[in-house]
C-alpha cells in the first residue's frame, strides 16, 4: 500500500496587501480541499497584513525582514540590500528545514527571495499574477519558475508563453453567492429590503479619494433615499467618523473592514471600488454592477488597465480618480436608478469570471509536486 498516498509539502509566499494575501489563502484552502493532510507553510514580510490574516485563516506563517524599493528617494532604500541578503539567507534556511515539494509565489516583497532560492535549489515553482500588467517581482522570477498562472489573456508580453496557464484569480470561499442568504444579509446589516443599497469598498487599508468623494456626496445619497454600506479602510475610519455630522443617518452602515463581505455583496445593488485584481475577481463572481475608480498610486497604472478590460466588455463603469469628487456620487445615483443597465453590467461581468480559479491553481501545484 505504501506509495499510494503521499503528503505534499507546499510553501506559499507573498503579501503586503489584500490583493496578494487573499489569493494566497484561497490557494491554500483549495490545496486542503484536494488533499486534507497537505502541509503548508506561508512566508510573508514582517509587519505586513499577511502576518495577521494568514494565522486567522488557520495557517502557519514565517516573516522575512524585507520591503520593496521605494520609487522616490528614501533612506529606506539604503537598507534594501541588507534586508535582501538577510531574506535570501532566511529563505534558504526555511527551504532546507521545511523541504517543500513546490514553492508558490503570489507577488509581493517576500515572494522574490523565497522563489529565487527555490529555483536555485531546483525545487518546482509556480507564480500567480493577479493583474493585467505584471508585477515587478513576478516579471523578475518568470524566466526561472516552472509554471505561471495568470488572470488575463495576452500575458505573453510579460512572461514566457510556454509557461503560462490562464486560470483567473482565486477569491475567498465566502465570497461565493448563495441566493438563500439575502434574508440573513438584510438582518445582519439591519437594512430595508425595499430600498436601494450602495456598497462602497475602500480596500482593506483604505482609499482617500473614494472616501472623500462619498463623504462630500452623503446629502445627495440621503436625498435619493439610498442605503449605504461603507468600508472606509483602517487608515481612514476614525477620521471619516469624526467628519460625519451627527446624528448618523439610519441608512448608513460604516466599518473599517467588513469581514462578512458575502452578505454585503448579496444585498448590494451597486458596488463602488478600486480596480485592484482581487476586487474585480470578487465582482465577477458576485455578478454585481460596479463603478471602478482606479488608483493612480500603483505601479505602471495597472488598476486602470484592469478596469479598461471590463469597460471594453461593457461589464463595469469607470470614474477617473481625478474626477471622483464631482462624478462618483452622481454616477452611482444614475446607475442605481437604471435597472436595465444594472442587469447588463451584472450579466457581462459574471460571464468574465472564473469560479474554479483556486482549485485549478491548486491542481497545477499538485502536478508539479507529483
Amino acid at each position: 500500500m505504501e506509495g499510494l498516498h503521499r503528503t505534499y509539502r507546499i510553501m506559499i509566499s507573498g503579501g503586503g496587501t489584500g490583493g496578494h494575501v487573499y489569493p494566497a489563502i484561497s490557494i491554500a484552502q483549495a490545496l486542503k480541499t484536494l488533499h486534507s493532510d497537505v502541509e503548508i507553510l506561508f512566508v510573508g514580510a514582517k509587519g505586513k497584513m499577511e502576518m495577521k490574516k494568514v494565522p486567522e485563516a488557520g495557517f502557519e506563517i514565517v516573516g522575512l525582514w524585507i520591503n520593496g524599493l521605494q520609487r522616490s528617494i528614501s533612506l529606506k532604500n539604503l537598507l534594501f540590500p541588507i534586508k535582501l541578503l538577510f531574506s535570501l539567507i532566511k529563505s534558504f534556511q526555511l527551504i532546507r528545514s521545511f523541504r517543500p515539494d513546490v514553492v508558490v509565489g503570489v507577488g509581493g516583497y517576500a515572494s522574490g527571495p523565497l522563489l529565487y532560492m527555490a529555483t536555485l535549489n531546483k525545487i518546482p515553482t509556480l507564480i500567480q499574477e493577479q493583474n493585467s500588467y505584471a508585477g515587478l517581482t513576478n516579471k523578475w522570477l518568470s524566466k526561472s519558475v516552472s509554471t505561471i498562472c495568470v488572470a488575463y489573456e495576452g500575458m505573453d508580453k510579460f512572461f514566457p508563453k510556454d509557461k503560462i496557464v490562464l486560470t483567473g484569480n482565486p477569491v475567498r470561499k465566502d465570497i461565493f453567492q448563495d441566493s438563500t442568504q439575502s434574508k440573513e444579509a438584510y438582518a445582519f446589516f439591519k437594512l430595508n429590503p425595499n430600498k436601494k443599497i450602495l456598497l462602497v469598498i475602500g480596500g482593506s487599508l483604505g482609499a482617500k479619494t473614494v472616501n472623500q468623494s462619498i463623504l462630500s456626496g452623503l446629502e445627495q445619497l440621503w436625498a435619493a433615499d439610498i442605503q449605504l454600506i461603507w468600508q472606509t479602510g483602517v487608515f481612514y475610519h476614525t477620521q471619516i467618523m469624526s467628519e460625519i455630522k451627527t446624528p448618523w443617518d439610519e441608512r448608513l452602515r460604516m466599518y473599517d473592514f467588513i469581514k462578512e463581505m458575502q452578505y454585503a455583496y448579496t444585498i448590494a445593488d451597486v458596488v463602488v471600488t478600486r480596480a485592484g485584481a482581487l476586487s474585480i475577481s470578487e465582482l465577477m463572481l458576485s455578478a454585481k454592477p460596479s463603478i471602478l475608480i482606479p488608483s493612480p498610486n500603483v505601479a505602471e497604472d495597472h488598476q486602470k488597465l484592469n478596469a479598461q478590460k471590463l469597460i471594453s466588455g461593457r461589464a463595469a463603469l469607470m470614474v477617473p480618480d481625478a474626477l471622483a469628487d464631482t462624478m462618483l456620487v452622481k454616477t452611482a445615483l444614475s446607475l442605481l436608478s437604471d435597472e436595465e443597465q444594472q442587469k447588463e453590467l451584472g450579466k457581462n461581468i459574471f460571464s468574465m469570471g472564473r469560479p474554479n480559479a483556486a482549485r485549478d491553481i491548486a491542481e497545477k501545484v499538485i502536478e508539479l509536486a507529483a
